[in-house]
């Protein structure tokens, strides 16, 4: 009776730790996928794509919020920005934005956390790429139907006159 109590005990020992082995995070990840990574699962390597033509048009972009920050409007691949130089800085420093008709700097750029002016770019604002990101024509990942505020406000003034909106 003690041989069949530990035979049925190793036999539920090994089918256990045979179960687990299958479940292992490998094998989970094997099934899943990401849609950014197309149909290769998120444990496989993947060449990644080729870079496209950065859009280059100089064009200033509308932002969606108050404090977003501008997108940049060139290309900036190769840009040097590390701890001992910043190429933004060549057209967007503030003594050189008139020369190259570029946007200058914005002054909160040069303040500090407690809000004290500085003479040069705040080490917090100083590697540009942070926040302000290079724009590249192409699909989007998933559909986008946001509208800004001036965009909803309008609709909701027209909505509320009768008249039809102008907007889309």
């Amino acid at each position: 009776m003690n041989f069949v109590r530990k035979f049925v005990r190793l036999v539920g020992m090994l089918l256990m730790l045979n179960i687990g082995m299958a479940w292992t995070p490998a094998a989970i990840a094997e099934t899943f996928y990401d849609s950014a990574r197309g149909p290769t699962p998120i444990m496989q390597a993947t060449k990644p794509p080729v870079l496209g033509n950065a859009v280059n048009d100089d064009v200033r972009r509308t932002r969606n919020y108050t404090w977003q920050p501008p997108t940049i409007p060139h290309r900036v691949d190769g840009y040097q920005v590390d701890k001992n130089f910043n190429k933004c800085m060549d057209c967007h420093s503030r003594t050189k934005a008139e020369i190259s008709q570029a946007v200058p700097v914005s002054v909160t750029h040069y303040m500090d956390r407690d809000g004290r002016m500085l003479g040069q770019v705040s080490t917090r604002r100083y590697f540009c790429q942070q926040c302000h990101v290079a724009q590249d024509a192409v699909r989007p990942l998933v559909s986008n139907t946001f509208e800004d505020v001036d965009t909803v406000i309008l609709k909701a003034l027209q909505s509320q006159s009768g008249k039809p909106s102008k907007k889309n």
